[in-house]
Parts: C-alpha cells; sequence; structure tokens
C-alpha cells in the first residue's frame, strides 16, 4: 500500500452480526474498527450492500470504514460491492480479523498472501479474486484444551483475564491502522511486526 494521501482507502473489519456474536473472539476484526470509529470520530451509521460504513480520515488519508453484515464466511461479496461502488481497488484495503495462530495481545501487519484458514479472509479472496489486499491480524491465541475446540475458542467470549488486556489489543491495532495510513505498509511492519 503506498502513501498516496489523495486515493481513497477501505478498511475492512471482520466479524459476526447480532448480539450474540458481539463480544466473540472471532468479532475482534469489528471491535478494532469500532476503536478506530471512535477515536477518529467516523460515524459509521452508513447501510449499502449489507455493510455498515461511515467515511473519515484518519491521519490525513481519507477512508471508508467498514463492517459486512452477512455472516464471517459469506463477508466477500458485501465487501467488494462497497469497494467497487467507491471505485477502491483491492491493494488499497486493509482487513482487520482475528488470528488464532497469533497469540494474545500480538497484532501483525501482513502484506497480501493466502487466507491462513480463516473464512472471511477467504470469503474476501474468493469475491476479490485474489489476496492483493493489507491485513492487520489480531492474536486471540489457541485453546488451551484442544478438547474445547477451535469453533467454540473463536466463537466464545474473551475470558476475564483476556478482557483485562482487551483494551491495550484495540489500542495497540489501532495504531497499526494509523500507521499504516500515514507511513505506508513497509514502515508500519517494521514498526509493528
Amino acid at each position: 500500500m503506498n502513501v498516496d494521501k489523495n486515493r481513497l482507502r477501505l478498511i475492512i473489519g471482520l466479524g459476526n452480526p447480532g448480539k450474540k456474536y458481539r463480544c466473540t473472539r472471532h468479532n475482534a476484526g469489528f471491535m478494532v474498527l469500532d476503536n478506530l470509529a471512535r477515536i477518529y470520530e467516523i460515524s459509521v451509521k452508513n447501510k449499502k450492500f449489507n455493510t455498515v460504513f461511515g467515511r473519515g480520515k484518519i491521519e490525513g488519508i481519507n477512508v471508508i470504514l467498514a463492517k459486512p453484515m452477512l455472516f464471517m464466511n459469506n463477508s466477500g461479496h458485501p465487501a467488494r460491492m462497497l469497494a467497487e461502488y467507491f471505485n477502491i481497488l483491492s491493494e488499497d484495503m486493509v482487513v482487520i480479523h482475528d488470528d488464532i495462530d497469533l497469540a494474545l495481545e500480538r497484532v501483525k501487519i501482513k502484506l497480501k498472501g493466502g487466507d491462513g484458514g480463516h473464512n472471511g479472509v477467504k470469503s474476501l479472496i474468493k469475491s476479490f479474486g485474489g489476496g492483493n489486499f493489507s491485513r492487520l491480524r489480531i492474536g486471540i491465541g489457541r485453546p488451551e484444551e484442544i478438547r474445547a475446540g477451535v469453533v467454540n475458542h473463536v466463537l466464545g467470549n474473551f475470558s476475564e483475564d483476556e478482557n483485562r488486556v482487551l483494551d491495550g489489543i484495540l489500542t495497540r491495532a489501532a495504531k497499526a491502522v494509523a500507521a499504516v495510513m500515514r507511513d505506508g505498509i513497509s514502515v508500519a511492519m517494521n514498526n509493528f511486526n
């Protein structure tokens, strides 16, 4: 992602809609996006193409913050429709999502790549015809007991201990997105990974 300040950027937070999923680990992308909206005073209330979105500026860059409102596995199509509507290329997108392969409290910026087993990212890659977008991966860690299962872990709420550090994670993730906007992906990766 270049630092061309004149190009509109699309920042997509991945999650599942509805109160049932609101505080789950799988909704880390939604949580970070909501935190960005709060910090930069961007109202994310517009509705179009099964997304809620808002337009504003982060570090002087024009952005659209968006949350696809279909379930995670189907989030690619609404994201693509919104990107096409605003004439935004996939290379000008940052996708924020949870990552079970990163320890809790880790935040990692990635340029392009595969889906890493994440169904939301897989849906985006399918809809955009490739993974030519940046990602901000939010570590949620693996379940302590294998028997607990991955699905139960990602769709479970953050534990009491995890909630104690959640604000710090959301703050660090927002700073990482701001760095990508301000400094470009390479510099941001060097500073945050």
